[in-house]
């Protein structure tokens, strides 16, 4: 039995039979809402599916529907009815563009919101189960530093955060390292620079970032993972309901994203802290 406030560590499934097809499990997060998280999980997973990679996006802001809507997807299913034992997740799996898989959130499901342990640990065993099919699997986590967005995080190879130049969305990447850290013993990071003009201004947004982690938490390294320059058809492309790389393929964006997932294809799943070698764990207190 879970006790409120006790430290429990799960760690399950071990990742030796996973390692034949070197899946790779990564979350994406940004501390703040409103930089562009989404149309880069969206886009990133389609310009990955164009490498033939078998790509599986989980909508890990639970309780709002949001990368499906982006990509034009309509389902009345989601994880939801995975969580109440009505479905399996093969069930609720959305094909998209490019043969991207998506799993729903589920919309205005405030239940969802603040998973109980048992909860996580029944979706964990139901993504363990299909993850074998699949080189990349992905959750796009919600806004903010939650108890659920702290466990995606937690539970993935690799945390990709969100940064724009802004300096709230600086302070809130840094909040949730901070968060993953202290309480998750998480001690690599990789930040992805959003809407910039040019790599000289997203570099300056990685260097400051860096300023404060190495003086405030200590033994943690953020990589510079790539940037992504600013494009006024942007907001064209999610009103249209369609990953920007399909309408838009020769633009500077589509280019950016293509670096990296040219970059993130070609990479082994790497070892050593906080990329361990199982398919999900994390330690936390269950509230």
């Amino acid at each position: 039995m879970i006790l409120d406030g006790q430290a429990t560590t799960l760690k399950r499934m071990t990742y030796s039979e996973m390692n034949e097809s070197d899946l790779r499990v990564l979350a994406v997060s940004s501390g703040k809402g409103g930089v562009g998280k989404t149309n880069i999980v969206a886009n990133l997973a389609y310009a990955l599916s164009k490498r033939g990679k078998k790509v599986l996006v989980v909508d890990a802001d639970l309780g709002l529907n949001n990368i499906d809507i982006l990509l034009g997807l309509v389902s009345k299913k989601h994880i939801g009815h995975v969580l109440s034992g009505e479905l399996n997740v093969e069930d609720i799996i959305l094909h998209g563009p490019e043969g991207i898989h998506v799993l729903p959130a589920g919309d205005g499901l405030q239940e969802l919101t603040q998973l109980e342990t048992e909860k996580k640990m029944m979706l964990m065993d139901e993504l363990d189960r299909v993850s074998r099919g699949y080189d990349f699997l992905i959750f796009d986590t919600g806004a903010g530093i939650s108890a659920n967005v702290t466990f995606f995080c937690s539970a993935a190879h690799e945390t990709l955060l969100i940064a724009t130049t802004e300096p709230t969305s600086l302070t809130d990447v840094y909040a949730l390292m901070k968060i993953l850290h202290n309480n998750h013993s998480q001690k690599k990071f990789r930040l992805i620079v959003n809407s910039v003009a040019s790599e000289r201004e997203a570099q300056g947004v990685y260097r400051n970032l860096t300023a404060v982690t190495d003086r405030f938490l200590s033994g943690v390294s953020v990589e510079y993972m790539g940037y992504i320059l600013y494009d006024p058809n942007v907001p064209k492309a999610i009103r249209q309901q369609k990953a920007f790389l399909e309408i838009y393929p020769f633009s500077k964006f589509s280019g950016c994203i293509n670096e990296l997932a040219e970059k993130i294809s070609k990479e082994k799943p790497k070892s050593g802290e906080g990329n361990q070698p199982y398919f999900w764990r994390s330690a936390f207190q269950a509230k």
